[in-house]
């Protein structure tokens, strides 16, 4: 087989290269898979009770560029969706991100007050600060609210989720759930917030829809790779593997989804429920409030986050931290020795923790910036 792009993965990052190589530069692209579907975890499907699910853990539509919500929308219809998280804290369900109306579920009215006029006086209202920066510069009451929100929301998730402390994490990740002062429960603020309204890989079909783009699923590439003539690769996959693991592996956290449908309409109060300091969990995610549909059934996944294994598990989030950043950076020094011929792009070519919104960035901007122009 003869084909100009190899392309490693079927995710966003290389579903997006693969419609931009074929529709711009009408270039012939062959996508390989190791799953058995396209959308790599933002995959979605009907479950035996009709109900949308999203087979790795939720995945909210986002974002602040109109130039990804454009492009996307040439590919899918949207459904208005504003997603909201409640965290259970002492027995009590409070606002995700912990804002102001999280004060007031959690204290007493006179102090909550005093605690919301302190963060306003220190930092003005609608102001997102991280909770490792509110611990170092807060003081008096607000140090007290800080090491609060540390201990009962942070702290036990963060180490639930990441198998470490907080303080062990790039602070890109540890800034992603703020303190908000703000009384909007919205999880995002974000312009731009939808649901597509077939989900997420029926936008995937029209995406790659295109006669230039071919896909082969349930293979390794390395399995075809001497049987196919092509020109220059793509790897959305795991740099260290590409390399076989040459430089050692580079972390990464893994999750466990248990599905369950229960014969009601409804089983909590919004999309997702945080779980910080209880139980193994970290969140149930009722997918009906993701889909918008009717049911008198409800499906629900509890999230539990674990080590990664290769070949054993699927690996979801790089650990960020600077020694696996020094180590990245040797394999990037591989990349460079390639000379374009092969490209790393998304969360595990570019061991990065994308949203996303992100991905859809980083591809178009790869597209243009070194793709297209390279031609």
């Amino acid at each position: 087989m003869k084909t100009d792009w190899l392309i490693i993965g079927a995710g966003y990052s290389a579903c997006v290269l693969a419609e931009r190589i074929a529709t711009q530069l009408a270039q012939r692209v062959l996508i390989v898979e190791q799953r058995d579907h396209i959308g790599g975890n933002a995959y979605d499907y009907y479950n035996e009770h009709g109900i949308l699910v999203h087979k790795y853990g939720p995945h909210i539509f986002h974002t602040k560029s109109k130039k990804v919500w454009d492009y996307l929308s040439q590919f899918t219809e949207w459904r208005n969706y504003y997603h909201h998280v409640l965290g259970v804290v002492e027995g009590k369900k409070v606002p995700i991100p912990f804002n102001l109306n999280s004060l007031y579920a959690l204290f007493p009215p006179k102090y909550a007050e005093k605690l919301e006029n302190l963060l306003l006086e220190h930092f003005g209202f609608g102001v997102k600060i991280p909770i490792l920066k509110l611990r170092e510069s807060a003081s008096g009451d607000l140090s007290f609210l800080a090491d609060y929100i540390y201990q009962n929301i942070f702290l036990h998730y963060t180490m639930k989720q990441w198998g470490v402390k907080p303080e062990e994490l790039d602070r890109g990740v540890t800034g992603r759930v703020p303190v908000y002062i703000s009384r909007d429960n919205r999880y995002f603020q974000d312009p731009y917030q939808a649901m597509p309204k077939l989900g997420y890989t029926e936008m995937f079909r029209k995406i790659l829809a295109h006669p230039n783009i071919k896909v082969l699923l349930n293979t390794d590439y390395r399995e075809i790779i001497n049987d196919v003539k092509f020109n220059r690769i793509l790897c959305t996959g795991p740099i260290d593997t590409f390399f076989d693991y040459m430089y050692g592996e580079l972390p990464y956290r893994s999750l466990r989804f248990q599905f369950e449908t229960l014969d009601q309409e409804w089983y909590q109060e919004v999309g997702t429920v945080n779980y910080p300091n209880d139980y193994d969990i970290t969140r149930i995610t009722e997918q009906k409030y993701l889909s918008g549909q009717t049911s008198p059934k409800t499906t629900l996944v509890r999230e539990y986050p674990q080590a990664y294994v290769p070949g054993k598990n699927d690996p979801y989030y790089p650990i960020l931290n600077e020694e696996n950043r020094d180590r990245l950076n040797l394999y990037l020094k591989e990349v460079e020795k390639l000379n374009g011929t092969v490209i790393f792009a998304g969360r595990l070519g570019d061991y990065k923790y994308y949203d996303m919104d992100q991905a859809v960035v980083r591809a178009l901007g790869l597209f243009e910036k070194e793709i297209a122009n390279s031609i």
